[in-house]
C-alpha cells in the first residue's frame, strides 16, 4: 500500500518590531582600523542585499538601538551567557506564538498530534517546545521533538521529520516551529570577517502546517550530503559571551562545488533536468551563497527572487529564513517541480522535492 502525501499546508512569518541593520552598521563601521579593511566592509555592506534586520533587543531610552546607552550592548558592554539565554527563553517563545497566530489566520490549528521546533541560537529547559506547547494550550499528549543547533538547515531536518510523521500516520497533524535569536550574539571584535559574518544575521520566527490534506505544497524526496573537509567552515563556538559565529569566505566556493557534484546534483534535482525545475527555494544565508548557487546550477536571473527578497527584508534568519522563502512562493502561481535547498555547519547541504498540491 503506497504511503500517503504530506503536504505543507501553510506558513505563518513573524519578526520583531525593531530594525537593527543599519544600527549594526554605525556600531561595526568605525571598529575596523585599517582604511584597505574598512573600504572591503564597506564595499561587502553594499553588495549584501540586505536591508533590514530585525531584532528583539529592546531599544534604548529614548529609541536608541541596542549599542546605544542604555542599550542591551551599551557602549561595547557585552553581556554574558546567561544574561542573553534569559532573554532567548523569554522572547523565542513569544516570537514563535506571533508566527503561529499568523499561522492560524490562514489554516485550522485544532488537533495538532505533533509539535517539531527547531532553534540553534538558544537553550532553556523545559525546552521551547514545551513552552510554546503550555502557551497555546496543545494537548500534553501531544508529541512534542526539538531539533537543536544544527543552523540554518534545521528547517530542512523539521519539515522533514513532520512529512516522516504525516506519512507514517496518515491522520498527523504536525506543527512544525522555527525561531531564532541570531542578535542576541553580537560579539566584541573589530575583525572584519566576523563583523562580516554578523552584518547578515537577524532573528524571525515561522510556523507551518504539515498534513495529508492536499493543499500547499507537496513535500517529496529528502535529500543531504556533507562536504568533505569543510566541518570547520561554518562555526557556533559557545563562549562566556554568547556564541560566535565563524563563517569561512570559502563557504560559497565550497557549495558551488558541491552542488555541481553529479551525485548530488541528482539527488537535489530528483532526476530532472535544471531547466525542469520551476521553483527554486534556497536558503538566503548570504548574496555571496546566493550567486554560488546560481551560478553551479547555471539558473536564468529571476529564478531564486524569493531568496533575494527574504534577504533583502530580513537578512539570513538561520533556521526560519527557508520557511519564509517557502512561504512567499505559496502566494505565487503553482509550482510542478521545485527544489528547497539550505546549507549549515558540517557543511552539510540538506533539503527536498516540492510541488503544489493545485
Amino acid at each position: 500500500m503506497p504511503q500517503p502525501t504530506a503536504y505543507l499546508n501553510a506558513i505563518g512569518t513573524a519578526v520583531p518590531e525593531h530594525d537593527a541593520h543599519h544600527a549594526f552598521l554605525d556600531w561595526a563601521t568605525p571598529r575596523i582600523a585599517d582604511p584597505r579593511l574598512a573600504k572591503v566592509f564597506g564595499r561587502m555592506v553594499a553588495r549584501s542585499g540586505i536591508e533590514h534586520r530585525w531584532t528583539v533587543l529592546p531599544e534604548a531610552p529614548g529609541g536608541g538601538s541596542p549599542v546605544a546607552p542604555g542599550g542591551f550592548y551599551e557602549n561595547g558592554f557585552m553581556p554574558g551567557t546567561g544574561a542573553r539565554m534569559a532573554l532567548y527563553a523569554e522572547e523565542a517563545p513569544t516570537l514563535s506564538i506571533v508566527a503561529i497566530d499568523r499561522l492560524a489566520e490562514q489554516v485550522d490549528l485544532h488537533g495538532i498530534t505533533h509539535l517539531v521546533v527547531a532553534s540553534c541560537t538558544g537553550f532553556v529547559a523545559p525546552g521551547i517546545d514545551q513552552i510554546v506547547a503550555a502557551r497555546i494550550g496543545l494537548s500534553p499528549s501531544v508529541e512534542r521533538l526539538l531539533v537543536g543547533f544544527m543552523g540554518c538547515y534545521a528547517a530542512v531536518a523539521a519539515l522533514r521529520s513532520a512529512r516522516h510523521i504525516v506519512r507514517s500516520e496518515p491522520g498527523a497533524r504536525a506543527l512544525v516551529v522555527c525561531v531564532e535569536l541570531c542578535t542576541l550574539h553580537l560579539q566584541d571584535t573589530a575583525e572584519i570577517e566576523p563583523l562580516l559574518a554578523m552584518l547578515q544575521f537577524g532573528d524571525g520566527a515561522a510556523a507551518a502546517l504539515v498534513t495529508s490534506d492536499p493543499a500547499g505544497f507537496a513535500l517529496e524526496a529528502p535529500f543531504a550530503t556533507t562536504l568533505p573537509d569543510s566541518a570547520g567552515l561554518i562555526r557556533w563556538d559557545i563562549t562566556d559571551q554568547g556564541f560566535a559565529m565563524h563563517l569561512s569566505g570559502e563557504v560559497p566556493g565550497r557549495i558551488a562545488a558541491g552542488l555541481a557534484d553529479p551525485a548530488f546534483a541528482a539527488a537535489a534535482l530528483g532526476g530532472r533536468q535544471v531547466e525542469e525545475i520551476d521553483g527554486w527555494a534556497v536558503h538566503a544565508g548570504g548574496r555571496s551563497i546566493l550567486d554560488a548557487v546560481e551560478s553551479a546550477y547555471h539558473l536564468p536571473q529571476g529564478a531564486l527572487w524569493a531568496s533575494r527578497e527574504t534577504l533583502n527584508d530580513n537578512g539570513n534568519m538561520s533556521s526560519a529564513t527557508l520557511m519564509f522563502t517557502l512561504a512567499k512562493m505559496l502566494a505565487t502561481p503553482p509550482v510542478e517541480h521545485g527544489v528547497a535547498l539550505a546549507f549549515g555547519p558540517g557543511l552539510a547541504a540538506e533539503g527536498f522535492g516540492f510541488r503544489s498540491a493545485a
